[in-house]
């Protein structure tokens, strides 16, 4: 099935389910309704004292929707153990008129003005639907999303989806739920608005790190 537009993709995000495609030369854009969903609870984000002693080291300078376009090209290009993409240019197309109306955004990890890191993902009522992230640093990705999740928590936000599990993403807290679960905390947070700019962008890394509440 295609997805025509961008009111279209917002209308699947809302029904729970998200597009993909096959391979990056494949033109054709399939919508997903998995029977289990990943998603990482907002007060549940396992940062490891490495990690934390990494973060408020500030070896990135981090910032959110200033090279929206140039993190999904990254995220769409092979790198290794990720040879293949679903990230086609209908996808990228789609995504990029998202950002401009407002419903996607963009983490950025910076080291001097290289972008090394960062994810981006669809924002809607209260919840966030991650959609990729890549990494051409150590833990640029990883403190990327540590910023993000401390963002939505900061914004009201109650349910960051990550589509699916990998143990990579466990390692960070991410779960498995039923569809129905899924379901279920999607309708709960789509009753309300996030606000995906309550948190000020010079805030500290101490007080981004204070979103996490869970260390090992």
């Amino acid at each position: 099935m295609r997805v025509f537009g961008t009111a279209e993709l917002l209308d699947c995000y809302a029904r729970g389910v998200f597009p993909m495609a096959d391979s990056r030369d494949d033109p054709r854009i399939y919508l997903l309704d998995p029977d289990e969903r990943g998603v990482l609870p907002l007060n549940g984000l396992h940062v490891s004292k490495r990690l934390k002693r990494k973060v408020k080291q500030q070896p990135y300078r981090i910032t959110f929707d200033t090279a929206f376009q140039r993190v999904v090209e990254a995220c769409a290009t092979p790198a290794p153990g990720r040879e293949e993409t679903w990230i086609n240019d209908g996808i990228f197309g789609l995504y990029s008129e998202l950002r401009r109306d407002g419903y996607a955004h963009s983490v950025e990890a910076w080291q001097d003005d290289e972008l090394v890191g960062g994810l981006y993902g669809v924002s809607l009522g209260r919840a966030f639907f991650g959609e990729s992230m890549f990494s051409r640093a150590t833990d640029a990705s990883k403190i990327a999303l540590v910023y993000l999740v401390a963002r939505l928590r900061a914004g009201g936000y109650t349910l960051l989806d990550t589509q699916f599990t990998t143990e990579h993403l466990e390692t960070l807290g991410v779960v498995t739920i039923t569809r129905e679960q899924y379901h279920e905390r999607l309708t709960a947070a789509l009753e309300g608005v996030g606000d995906f700019y309550s948190m000020p962008a010079d805030t500290s890394a101490s007080d981004v790190l204070q979103s996490s509440t869970q260390t090992s």
